[in-house]
């Protein structure tokens, strides 16, 4: 069982940067892999970016692709989004998820609010 909280979300103008963490409780953190998801009102949960386990290739959805940027701290059981060039559009209630085998997502966080105004 792996315990994920998020942290660092909030309220951003349009063009500004957040950086989101997401802290892990099992010290075996370097052995999953780790992905950000987000979640807009009224729609599907989507990909944003993964990382995989120990190196540090990483995978990002079409619309964040060269604004944000994905990386892992595994001796502090911590995965970071740094997200560059927001957007409204970037505005959902984001999620960190890690998995076991790097396909499904195993354990979910409570997720963080992020709101990007025009």
């Amino acid at each position: 069982q792996v315990h994920l909280v998020e942290s660092g979300g909030g309220l951003v103008q349009a063009g500004g940067s957040l950086r989101l963490s997401c802290a892990a409780s099992r010290q075996s953190f370097g052995s999953y892999f780790m992905g950000w998801f987000r979640q807009a009102p009224g729609k599907e949960r989507d990909f944003v970016a993964a990382i995989s386990r120990s190196e540090g290739r990483t995978y990002y959805g079409h619309s964040v692709r060269g604004r944000f940027t994905i990386s892992r701290d595994n001796a502090k059981n911590t995965v970071h989004l740094q997200m560059n060039s927001l957007k409204p559009e970037d505005t959902a209630v984001y999620f960190c998820a890690a998995s076991v085998q790097g396909s499904e997502y195993d354990y979910w966080g409570q997720g963080t609010q992020v709101t990007v105004s025009s």
